[in-house]
């Protein structure tokens, strides 16, 4: 992959941290980019400044510390909010803005936001063009390949984007009625990557370096936005940025490095959020981490119903401590027989 640029500034790599509500939180980016990832987009803020004041809001809009360039994630349905709402968050720190019409949940879409705007061109328009007009910053947009099966407008979305100054495209391989269900289409994204000019990234169900290069040569695009297959495996980028630059791929990371990993996450998120949301919030992070390991789902029943900090990570030590002697006990059985 050559090197991307949105505005003014050059990507590391073209491998993107998708924006996900109540998961791309600072702690979480941050990782991601230590791990790899050339560009992570903050969790999606809504448009309306009067819920600004809240405490989720306000911690989904600290961008101090967060590595350059600073994508922040916008979504809502009315222009001039969109336009306002880009404003204040330049004026905090964003160095760009990314403009949600990909969303496909219901309290998003039941407000016309998200990839509900797919149905209306005009006030695609309108909006992307306000945003371009109101900040100073790149603006990107994140959206689907249409609203449903019958009517995928994806490529003509595409082309009144690039019309209305939008730097770079993100395209879900999957039209609003298929939520996340079924296999990603990749033809339209190459449709709309042979329509428009500027990069255009490929989004669905990249799970897996191999799937990340047939990605890629399936639709021509110019890099690639992760989402679901970074939970708990944040490593995901170095592994996908190794395999295409290299054609080879890189070991598993052994489970001292998984625990080194998730106990430095585990720390990030309990001084982010303080002690009780820290709490809360990690206990669904150290599900993705261990899903595939023995024991998980027994550990997990335990480790939800606890409410310290400290008694957090002293329980994933523990969990950690017995993985590695039931595969000393597994590899000294080996020997025997």
């Amino acid at each position: 992959m050559s090197a991307v640029r949105i505005g003014p500034y050059t990507l590391q790599n073209a491998l993107i941290l998708a924006p996900m509500a109540g998961v791309t939180d600072q702690p979480f980016r941050q990782l991601c980019r230590r791990m790899g990832a050339g560009l992570v987009v903050s969790e999606m803020v809504s448009s309306d400044m009067s819920l600004w004041n809240s405490r989720k809001s306000r911690l989904r809009m600290i961008h101090d510390g967060d590595p350059e360039p600073r994508s922040v994630q916008i979504a809502g349905g009315d222009a001039q909010m969109l336009a306002a709402a880009a404003r204040a968050n330049v004026e905090a720190g964003a160095q760009i803005i990314d403009i949600n019409m990909g969303c496909p949940a219901k309290k998003v879409c039941n407000k016309a936001a998200g990839s509900a705007l797919l149905k209306d061109e005009v006030l695609v328009n309108e909006i992307l063009q306000a945003v371009v007009a109101a900040v100073d910053v790149p603006v990107t947009l994140k959206i689907r390949t249409g609203w449903d099966r019958d009517n995928k407008n994806g490529l003509t979305v595409a082309k009144i984007a690039e019309q209305a100054g939008i730097q770079a495209l993100a395209v879900h391989g999957r039209t609003r009625a298929d939520l996340y269900t079924g296999d990603a289409e990749y033809d339209t994204i190459a449709a709309i990557k042979q329509a428009v000019s500027i990069p255009v990234f490929a989004n669905g169900d990249i799970t897996s370096p191999q799937k990340a290069r047939q990605v890629l040569d399936a639709t021509g695009a110019d890099g690639l936005l992760i989402g679901r297959a970074a939970q708990g495996r944040p490593w995901i980028f170095r592994e996908v940025e190794h395999y295409l630059r290299t054609g080879e791929l890189l070991p598993a990371p052994q489970l001292a490095e998984v625990e080194r990993i998730l106990l430095e996450h585990l720390a990030a998120l309990h001084a982010f959020y303080g002690d009780v949301m820290g709490v809360r919030i990690a206990r669904k992070h150290v599900g993705w981490y261990l899903a595939t390991l023995p024991g998980a789902r027994e550990f997990r029943a335990r480790f939800n119903g606890l409410e310290e900090t400290h008694a957090q990570c002293a329980d994933v030590r523990e969990f950690f401590r017995e993985r590695e002697q039931s595969l000393e006990t597994e590899d000294g059985q080996g020997v025997a027989a």
